[in-house]
């Protein structure tokens, strides 16, 4: 599919869409929801994935279980679709170390937020917080920011 920019030559771009999954999509958000809701009224926990990972190693033990076997869930549910789908495609030229400063950024950012996207977005969002509203809108905007200084500032390609 190719998308003129009414005629600005800089705003060319050639876009190819071959990943779009509307119905494994909104199933997976579904499912997220649902996970989220289940556990909310079962446990009367939210299911911040940043939260649910710090307590396993903060909590008493007591309530370490449940924070187990979610983790676990996640982990195995990978595995799982990796073996249904098949292995996703490795990105070239992003290392290890890139990965690993990512990750440690991603880190900082949910301790500073008090929480990280799947908490705030699905489970915050869903109970109506401010709180949450106010971090979903910085990580968006922080991501929208990252993407146009990629692609169009420094030239990454996608």
């Amino acid at each position: 599919m190719y998308v003129d920019d009414w005629g600005s030559k800089s705003c060319q771009k050639i876009i190819a869409v071959n990943n779009f999954t509307p119905v494994a999509s909104l199933a997976g958000g579904l499912l997220i929801g649902a996970a989220s809701v289940w556990l909310l009224a079962a446990n009367g926990r939210v299911a911040g994935i940043s939260g649910i990972l710090h307590g396993l190693f903060a909590q008493p033990p007591g309530d370490r279980s449940w924070r187990l076997l979610f983790i676990t869930g996640l982990i195995a549910a990978g595995f799982a679709w990796h073996l249904y789908a098949g292995p996703a495609p490795a990105r070239e030229g992003f290392g290890l170390g890139w990965a690993a400063a990512a990750g440690l950024l991603v880190g900082l950012g949910t301790r500073v937020s008090g929480g990280c996207t799947s908490g705030h977005g699905v489970c915050g969002l869903g109970r109506f917080s401010l709180r949450s509203l106010v971090a979903v809108a910085v990580f968006m905007a922080s991501g929208i920011a990252a993407a146009v200084i990629t692609r169009h500032v420094l030239g990454v390609p996608s």
